[in-house]
C-alpha cells in the first residue's frame, strides 16, 4: 500500500507561486494515475490536476488552467504542483491522491496524502 507524503504549502501573497511535492513510498507508484485535489473550508474536495500513469498527459479543472502545471520527475516517485498566479480565492488545503487502477485521480481514489495548507493572502 502506498503512503503519499505533501510538503510545499504556505503563506503566499496573490500574484505569487509555490511549489507543492508529493513524495510515494514505493516504486510502484510510477504506475499509477496521480494528482491534486483541494478543499477549502466549508466547501467540498474538488479536483486541481491529474497526470497519467504512463503517458503522462496531463489534465487541469479550468480555474487552475494556465497556471498551475503538474509534473512527475524523471524516477516517477514524486508528483509535483507548480502553481503561478495565485489568487485568494486559491486558499485551501491541498491533497496528493493516487489511483492503481486509472489514467487519472478521482475522488474515490484509494490512495491519499495528509494535506497541506495553501494560504494566499489578498
Amino acid at each position: 500500500q502506498v503512503q503519499l507524503v505533501e510538503s510545499g504549502g504556505g503563506l503566499v501573497q496573490a500574484g505569487g507561486s509555490l511549489s507543492l511535492s508529493c513524495v510515494a513510498s514505493e516504486r510502484t507508484f510510477s504506475m499509477y494515475g496521480a494528482g491534486w485535489f483541494r478543499q477549502a473550508p466549508g466547501k467540498e474536495r474538488e479536483f486541481v490536476a491529474s497526470i497519467s500513469r504512463v503517458s503522462g498527459n496531463t489534465a487541469y479543472a479550468d480555474s487552475v488552467k494556465g497556471r498551475f502545471t503538474i509534473s512527475k520527475d524523471r524516477a516517477k516517485t514524486t508528483v509535483y504542483l507548480q502553481m503561478n498566479s495565485l489568487k485568494p480565492e486559491d486558499t485551501a488545503v491541498y491533497y496528493c491522491a493516487a489511483d492503481p487502477r486509472r489514467n487519472i485521480v478521482t475522488i474515490d481514489s484509494p490512495y491519499w496524502g495528509q494535506g497541506t495548507q495553501v494560504t494566499v493572502s489578498s
